[in-house]
């Protein structure tokens, strides 16, 4: 099958290679070089390193939403157009060019969670199972008609990047049976109850520890490794990597540190305490507790705001 392939960061990646390995990939579009890190140097996409890689062209167009990008791809007359995680929308124009149409390989169980961060609210709101969705693409916003779908769990446990990991090789495997049997799968009309998964920024990651242990705990893990959960101490902000729930009721204001020690950080919550370990105070590295507290100190019944 000839393929145009759209993505652009690492989620995108081992769909592209799949592709490659077993059909033809005519050209790639990815979004454009961007400064990346302290240094601001030029950093490719992790999709154009791939694509180069393989001798494939590149394009990368601010607004895919031209004409000449229309005539580029109508030109390639593409059997079926593969988006992951790419960034841009697709016109209706270019919605219509394909044999098989455009094909969306998205990391939730559609309708529920549309929107540019499934993986790290379905973590956040608490849900067990998540899973990749194929879906042929219309002109909103992930509501397509669904090709297939795979499950896959969510620990107590589990962090944003870890499900990320999981589901970015869950989708390259779905991708390729929704090619190889695209003419016997069955179109599914989404229905049933839909969610939002809006994207996130640094300002949502505050946490507010008024909620309960397990909302807070399943905040910190669905937004690690990026943006971070993260509060004031002191007038400085802290973030935060990690935790876990004690048996210990809450005995104090929501965000009062109980103790300190080499084991962790234990703050109250409005339910319970829970035991901070891998953390990040003001400029310093990311550290465990124990090695943080060597060389400062934290008082005991302070408060993070």
């Amino acid at each position: 099958m000839k393929i145009v392939f759209m993505g652009t960061p690492e989620f995108s990646v081992p769909c592209l290679e799949a592709c490659v390995n077993e059909h033809e990939v005519l050209a790639v579009f990815t979004q454009p070089d961007r400064p990346k890190g302290r240094g601001k140097k030029i950093a490719f996409p992790p999709v154009k390193d791939c694509a180069l890689k393989n001798n494939l062209e590149v394009y990368q167009p601010e607004k895919l939403k031209t004409k000449e990008n229309y005539d580029i791809i109508n030109e390639l007359n593409p059997d079926v157009i593969i988006v992951v995680a790419y960034g841009q929308i697709l016109s209706k124009e270019i919605l219509e060019i394909p044999k098989y149409g455009c094909i969306n390989v998205h990391a939730s169980l559609l309708p529920k969670y549309r929107g540019a961060s499934p993986i790290h609210w379905s973590i956040v709101k608490g849900e067990k199972i998540t899973g990749i969705t194929t879906m042929l693409m219309d002109e909103g916003l992930d509501t397509g008609d669904i090709l297939l779908k795979r499950t896959t769990d969510i620990t107590e446990d589990m962090s944003a990047g870890e499900l990320h990991d999981i589901l970015m090789n869950m989708g390259s495997k779905l991708l390729i049976d929704t090619l190889n049997n695209i003419e016997n799968i069955k179109r599914i009309k989404q229905t049933g109850e839909n969610s939002y998964a809006p994207l996130l920024n640094k300002k949502m990651a505050k946490i507010d520890w008024n909620k309960n242990a397990f909302e807070i705990l399943r905040f910190i893990n669905g937004l690690n490794p990026w943006p971070l959960a993260w509060c004031k101490y002191n007038g400085e902000t802290v973030k935060f990597f990690s935790g876990e729930l004690t048996d210990e009721k809450s005995n104090n204001k929501p965000g009062t540190i109980n103790m300190v020690n080499k084991d962790g950080l234990f703050v109250n919550t409005k339910d319970f305490v829970i035991k901070l370990k891998d953390i990040q105070f003001f400029k310093s590295k990311k550290m465990h507790i124990s090695q943080y507290i060597l060389g400062h100190n934290i008082d005991q019944n302070s408060k993070f705001e």
